[in-house]
């Protein structure tokens, strides 16, 4: 049989991992798979906005690559920015930190899959990293030096396994707490730190929670979820269509993508109104029973009963 073809290109990888995770899914394996949920849909989200392609990976990682590298690590940033805020709303035991690695080089792509030194190194790289940080090669630093608010740090020469010769590894700081922001953005007027500041001081949660929980009503004919929604984010960029809709009394348009979105919202803000929402609205639906194991131990924890046998 004639092997399939070989596309060589040169990419910029990004490889994440969850700190841990075996040990998560060993106190809890229920919630673990809750928590991976909503996080890897945000997760994949950033990656999809920012034009980069997710691969085959297993759960608890991400591959991904992107035509350009100032998209990785804007990724890169994006998501461990929106992993701390996520992990807020949880008890310690149940917070997930991702390592992150990124590299720049020349990959293979088979069968619609990658792999090659280039993905290696930045799987080495991510290994490297501290929970919950970034460490790049010194092609990615030298590309992103004068293009982020950041500042790199050289950790020195690595030998790692399977690379012949030894990496040359940056640690990713963040300056004055602003999480790497790329001084081109070009698909916002506002800056991104003004509007991170803005949305602070103002108890605003943050942009990515109120789009997925708007893109999970928009398309109902439920005023309960419109004043759901107002409830939430009586400031928020849709409150004045959440108002229309409500008056109108919502819409009869469904899309079968509500649920999922539904769910991933509920399930990661760490509130038992939202994941009962969903029970009421989906009783019989794909997370219910998820859903109820949510809430079963969260009223145990709350009653300090323990919630098994």
């Amino acid at each position: 049989m004639e092997a399939p073809p070989l596309e060589r290109k040169l990419a910029a990888i990004l490889v994440a991992d969850i700190e841990g995770y075996s040990r998560l899914m060993h106190d809890d394996e229920e919630q673990t798979l809750a928590t991976l949920t909503s996080h890897r849909a945000i997760v994949d989200q950033i990656i999809e906005r920012a034009h980069g392609q997710i691969f085959g990976s297993a759960g608890d990682s991400v591959l991904a690559e992107f035509p350009s590298i100032v998209h990785a690590f804007r990724s890169a940033v994006a998501i461990q920015q929106a992993m701390r805020i996520a992990n807020e709303a949880l008890p310690e035991q149940r917070r997930m930190h991702f390592r992150i690695g990124i590299n720049i080089g020349d990959v293979l792509v088979k069968d619609g899959d990658i792999f090659g030194d280039g993905v290696n190194i930045a799987a080495r790289l991510e290994a490297l990293a501290d929970v919950g940080g970034i460490c790049v090669t010194r092609g990615v630093r030298d590309h992103l030096r004068d293009r982020v608010a950041a500042t790199f740090e050289d950790l020195g020469e690595h030998s790692v396994k399977n690379i012949a010769r030894p990496l040359r590894v940056f640690r990713v700081i963040f300056n004055g707490g602003e999480q790497g922001i790329v001084d081109d953005e070009p698909h916002s007027e506002e800056n991104p730190a003004a509007r991170r500041a803005r949305s602070k001081s103002a108890d605003v949660e943050p942009d990515h929670v109120e789009v997925t929980f708007w893109e999970s009503v928009q398309q109902s004919d439920d005023p309960a979820e419109y004043r759901l929604y107002l409830e939430r984010f009586p400031k928020g960029q849709f409150a004045a269509l959440a108002e229309e809709r409500l008056a109108k009394g919502g819409t009869s348009e469904r899309d079968p993508a509500i649920e999922v979105a539904f769910w991933e919202t509920a399930s990661q803000s760490g509130s038992d109104e939202m994941v009962t929402a969903y029970l009421q609205k989906y009783p019989e639906g794909q997370f219910a029973s998820l859903a109820k194991i949510m809430l079963e131990k969260s009223s145990g924890s709350q009653s300090g009963r323990p919630t098994g046998d």
